[in-house]
């Protein structure tokens, strides 16, 4: 899959990724805003083992954010099953080099319209850490509405932490 947009490419992962996806992710700011599955420090043998794994997801939701073809970050959504099988939460991050460009939002809107389209959603959501200003304001610029705020509902780094719940709700 890939989605030619003005300031990056969204695109599946390559194994080639493996050296730029250590050089970017392994970064203490970039892994504070995401879950802990996200590796820190993040090494080679995590970057393979990755994207061992998103090729043997079908379908494919996981895929690199491209700058001049150098996988800069990611992006991806979980498709959730049962009753809420038309809902799917996404994810992104970025390397730090590349924030405050636009690319994070552009290759967020262009994914939601990807996820919504290609999988039948009605909704997409996220849910940022209170702390992440940024990621708050990319979903606001990308189209995405507070819905709530979670309170105490992570931990991260040690800390009992807020979520922010954001979604973009499918035209009907």
């Amino acid at each position: 899959m890939k989605l030619t947009l003005k300031t990056c490419d969204v695109r599946s992962w390559r194994a080639s990724d493996a050296d730029a996806l250590v050089t970017h992710a392994d970064n203490r700011k970039i892994w504070l805003n995401l879950r802990d599955r996200f590796p820190h420090p993040y090494t080679k043998r995590d970057a393979r083992r990755f994207i061992r794994h998103v090729h043997d997801d079908i379908p494919e939701t996981a895929f690199a954010i491209a700058v001049d073809d150098e996988a800069v970050g990611g992006i991806g959504f979980m498709h959730h099953t049962d009753v809420e099988r038309v809902a799917a939460e996404i994810g992104y991050w970025l390397g730090e080099r590349f924030w405050g460009r636009g690319i994070a939002t552009e290759a967020l809107a262009a994914m939601t319209r990807h996820a919504i389209e290609t999988h039948e959603l009605t909704r997409v959501y996220a849910v940022p850490f209170a702390w992440n200003t940024a990621s708050c304001r990319v979903l606001e610029k990308a189209g995405y509405v507070l819905e709530a705020r979670l309170r105490r509902s992570a931990i991260k780094d040690g800390q009992v932490v807020d979520q922010l719940q954001y979604a973009f709700i499918a035209p009907t």
